[in-house]
């Protein structure tokens, strides 16, 4: 199998391991910027995430966007209080003694821009926020601007009691929000919800060196030890930046986007794949950054669409936010009406796709992903 990685790791994937990463264009100019200060965090709350849920989905691909799933909590937090406040930002991996929570929000203001801004050159990149909220529900104005502040977060009535309609609502709203790209996203509505809170991402690269169509053919890809299957296979030769790893057993190369973006294509020895997703780390995507070679490659990649749905609500109480889907979660600081109660966590099922612009291409690769 295969495995996919990303810096800021917007997606992290296993099909055989690879991750995407959204390099800092300014690491040489600013030292210390809150988006930077985050990193550490986030990146640590990405891994425990992927081996939960890799733990979770045994033999399963796993796809998700950890930076969509960690703002979606963080941007929660602002409206939790007490303990329930507390729990959600540890359970983050945020250390409360030593980064305050404006600090966090301000990581992910930070974060958030830096997006908008490489959206701008090469990489395509849409990240956005939302409240779905009953036309009853009237939301305390420091939430409201705090949310607003720090996540850009748009407000919009919906009329839960219409189930398909409120549906209908968010659904039209995310699709043009990623260029249709995520459709379906909300399908049955329970009537009580008073508040949906709605993290989108949506990222498409363009390879800074292509793979050419033609050179495109049906190959085996090894799911496991006892099943092959053909698949259109990707292909490039050239010079490429790889690493025949000496302390994990695996082999690696990193490719480029147009604009500040790479991409880790992860090869594990032959059942090898579980030592390897334990190893993954900060440390490790540092060492393996620092000791790539440049040489001469023949890469073939399987031409896949990925998609995944999980409910986090298990995963997140095992990593020590357990009391967030309680009745007895504080959630006060978003209404002064009746206690608010969270009943659902979830990744909907969204594709990651290598494909062309049109129909199926070798140059480009989109992903998508709310929470």
């Amino acid at each position: 199998m295969l495995l996919a990685l990303c810096t800021y790791f917007l997606w992290l994937s296993t099909t055989d391991l690879w991750t995407v990463q959204a390099k800092d264009p300014d690491t040489d100019v600013s030292p210390r910027t809150p988006h930077r200060d985050l990193a550490p965090s986030n990146v640590d709350f990405a891994f425990i995430l992927y081996r939960h849920l890799v733990a979770s989905f045994p033999g399963k691909n796993v796809f998700i966007s950890p930076v969509s799933i960690s703002m979606a909590l963080a941007m929660l937090s602002l409206g939790a209080r007490g303990y329930t406040r507390v729990q959600l930002l540890q359970g983050l991996g945020f250390n409360l003694t030593k980064m305050s929570e404006a600090e966090i929000h301000q990581g992910f203001q930070h974060l958030r821009h830096l997006f908008e801004k490489e959206s701008d050159t090469m990489l395509e990149m849409a990240m956005g926020n939302a409240l779905f909220l009953d036309r009853n529900l009237e939301l305390l104005e420091s939430f409201l601007a705090d949310t607003k502040n720090y996540y850009e977060v748009e407000a919009l009535a919906a009329d839960f009691k219409d189930g398909p309609g409120a549906s209908r609502q968010i659904n039209e709203y995310i699709k043009n929000k990623t260029q249709g790209k995520i459709v379906d996203l909300s399908s049955k509505l329970d009537s009580s919800a008073m508040l949906i809170l709605v993290n989108y991402i949506f990222f498409k690269g363009t390879w800074e060196h292509p793979f050419d169509p033609e050179s495109t053919r049906e190959e085996n890809f090894y799911v496991n030890k006892t099943t092959v299957v053909r698949v259109p296979m990707m292909f490039q030769s050239g010079t490429i930046k790889y690493l025949h790893d000496q302390v994990l057993p695996c082999l690696l190369v990193q490719l480029e986007y147009l604009g500040n973006g790479t991409v880790f294509f992860i090869l594990p020895e032959e059942g090898k794949m579980d030592t390897v997703i334990a190893a993954l780390s900060r440390d490790t995507i540092q060492r393996w950054s620092e000791s790539l070679t440049t040489g001469q490659v023949n890469l073939y990649v399987p031409r896949v669409v990925i998609s995944g749905a999980y409910d986090l609500r298990a995963i997140l109480g095992d990593m020590g936010i357990a009391d967030l889907l309680d009745k007895e979660a504080d959630f006060s600081g978003i209404t002064r009406e009746a206690p608010l109660k969270l009943s659902k966590v979830s990744v909907p099922r969204v594709p990651l796709i290598f494909r062309k612009k049109i129909h199926s291409t070798n140059n480009n690769k989109e992903h998508g992903a709310p929470s």
